[in-house]
């Protein structure tokens, strides 16, 4: 591990450049999460985008971004320093999002949204591969998690900004959108006045040719990715649960108040459920967060009133904080050090692309079938997912890998 002064006591974990990147997280969240519970309603209700297109246009987004991530994450493998990657990234996530409020036609605003998701996709590995990096394997799910925490906290304040901008405008989103500016620069400037990134050592040498061989990240990594990316395949973009709660409840400015609702729940218990992984075990966490997921998706199938959504999104919020963070700091321990970035490359890449065939589905099932039916069918996934988990368990539970002495 690189060299770094470590806090003691509560503070146990949670570095300077691990509270840094959790402040970057926390307004460009309050940024992004400014425009998810309205942004399918913009892109279907607004410019008039046809179901199925406008989740094409969200699954092309994520998996065109979604290549890019395996070779950044391979790139802050090699690299002496990976901060210009991360500023680079959020820049190009932060800039491109307050454009969207001035298109009136799908096709810039696909094209805004490619270059917000390419900024996802070069900050992603290497801000996570930093925070992998700068803390103790055992401290290293309370890290994951605390950054979850500050993300979602900013992502709690999002909606409620929200709620704000659509009630001083007359309901008008393309004004939220407008507003994203605020956080969003707030966010790029900390980078480079706060992080302290140790310069590296030595970057890890150029893999020679053959970069399909697995050997290298190891078999349980794989394992573990293709699970993960099966379940993917059934975790279509939250756009559709916003639509959903949108026909429960045509109270457009409830849909806000909703997602602050999951936000609050999911930033509340990822620090606390990040550590519980770095006792118990990041699997333990992972297999009870997927069965909250398919039972959450199956409330989402039967939901008929307001209250409904409310409990739903609060579950959510729960599969999320034992989800996101503690899945980062697995692929962390089942791959070397000088591994991390292409680890986690590949891991969100593999999920990302999942993205594209899901929100096809989900769009399918929804005007072939029924609006409950993409729901019943990603539960279905989790459901499958948890079973492979549990069936590799005691082998996907093995050491932690570690660099030699």
């Amino acid at each position: 591990m690189e060299s770094q002064t470590q806090p003691t006591g509560w503070r146990a974990g949670l570095n300077r450049n691990v509270v840094v990147l959790g402040l970057v997280s926390f307004f460009t969240d309050i940024s992004s999460e400014m425009l998810v519970p309205i942004r399918f309603i913009f892109l279907v209700r607004w410019l008039g985008t046809p179901l199925a297109l406008a989740g094409l246009i969200e699954g092309i987004s994520e998996a065109a971004a979604s290549l890019l991530k395996v070779a950044v994450g391979k790139r802050s493998d090699r690299v002496a320093r990976r901060g210009p990657m991360i500023i680079l990234g959020y820049s190009l996530s932060n800039l491109a999002k307050p454009l969207i409020g001035f298109v009136s036609t799908w096709q810039p605003a696909l094209a805004l949204l490619l270059v917000d998701r390419v900024g996802k996709s070069i900050r992603g590995a290497p801000r996570d591969t930093i925070i992998a990096d700068s803390v103790p394997a055992e401290y290293r799910g309370k890290a994951f998690g605390f950054h979850r925490s500050m993300d979602t906290f900013g992502a709690a304040l999002g909606p409620l900004a929200t709620m704000l901008v659509l009630n001083r405008t007359g309901e008008d989103l393309s004004a939220v959108f407008r507003w994203t500016i605020v956080p969003g620069l707030i966010s790029i400037l900390i980078i480079p006045l706060f992080l302290r990134e140790p310069a590296r050592k030595a970057p890890v040498a150029a893999e020679p040719a053959a970069p399909s061989s697995a050997e290298p990240l190891g078999a349980r990594f794989w394992a573990f990715a293709v699970i993960w990316a099966i379940f993917s395949l059934g975790n279509s973009s939250d756009s559709f649960i916003f639509l959903r709660s949108f026909d429960i409840d045509a109270q457009l400015m409830l849909v806000p108040l909703f997602y602050a609702g999951f936000n609050i729940a999911y930033a509340l218990a990822a620090t606390p459920l990040g550590s519980l992984s770095d006792v118990l075990g990041r699997l333990p966490l992972l297999l009870f967060s997927l069965v909250v997921f398919g039972f959450t998706y199956l409330g989402w199938s039967v939901a008929s009133q307001p209250w409904h959504i409310a409990e739903l999104f609060v579950m959510y919020g729960l599969y999320y904080a034992g989800t996101e963070g503690v899945a980062r700091a697995f692929v962390a321990d089942l791959v070397p050090k000088g591994r991390r970035g292409a680890a986690l490359g590949w891991f969100t890449a593999l999920s990302g692309l999942a993205t594209l065939p899901a929100n096809l589905m989900a769009a399918y099932l929804w005007n072939n079938v029924g609006k409950q039916a993409p729901f019943v069918y990603g539960a279905g996934l989790a459901f499958g997912a948890a079973l492979l988990l549990l069936i590799g368990y005691r082998w996907l539970r093995g050491p932690r890998v570690e660099p030699a002495p």
